[in-house]
């Protein structure tokens, strides 16, 4: 939903988080059964495979705080649920009490890639992709406000009811 401000605009994006991976929730519990198993190696098995099973927990759990790390950066950049508020040059996005301020330099460029917003740098690495927009006119007004072009009310909806 789309509402004009003194400023710029107020939008409420109405797409869903993006989903958790369900391959590191899996891979998280793989990672506790071992050290139950690691545990249990320790006061069952002989020093040097107790030592051995040690290892593998801290190798698996080395390969799993990599993963979570690649998989936080992947999704760092991409916005679809809260509410955006959109100025000049300036965004802010609101998600469940949490706010982000993003302040667009010169070099960003920002294409319209269906009804989603592409934010990119001047090298064009993909800094935010912002989607969730109820329509591409949305889109379209988001996208002017933050290229600093002025936007106006023309057309008031009037909603009588009968009583």
């Amino acid at each position: 939903m789309l509402k004009l401000t003194d400023d710029g605009a107020k939008i409420t994006l109405q797409g869903q988080s993006p989903a958790a991976d369900n391959g590191l929730f899996w891979f998280g519990s793989a990672l506790l059964v071992g050290a139950v198993a690691v545990a249990l190696a320790m006061s069952l098995l002989p020093e040097r495979l107790a030592i051995g099973a040690l290892a593998l927990l801290i190798i698996g759990s080395f390969i799993f705080n990599r993963q979570r790390l690649k998989h936080k950066q992947a999704m760092s950049g991409i916005i679809s649920s809260g509410v955006l508020w959109v100025r000049d040059g300036e965004l802010v996005h609101d998600n469940q009490g949490k706010r982000e301020h993003i302040h667009l330099t010169d070099g960003d460029k920002i294409t319209l890639i269906g009804e989603q917003l592409q934010i990119v740098d001047c090298d064009d690495i993909r800094k935010y992709l912002i989607g969730g927009f109820d329509n591409l006119q949305e889109a379209n007004a988001a996208k002017a406000i933050l290229q600093g072009q002025p936007l106006s009310k023309r057309h008031a909806n009037i909603k009588m009811s009968n009583d």
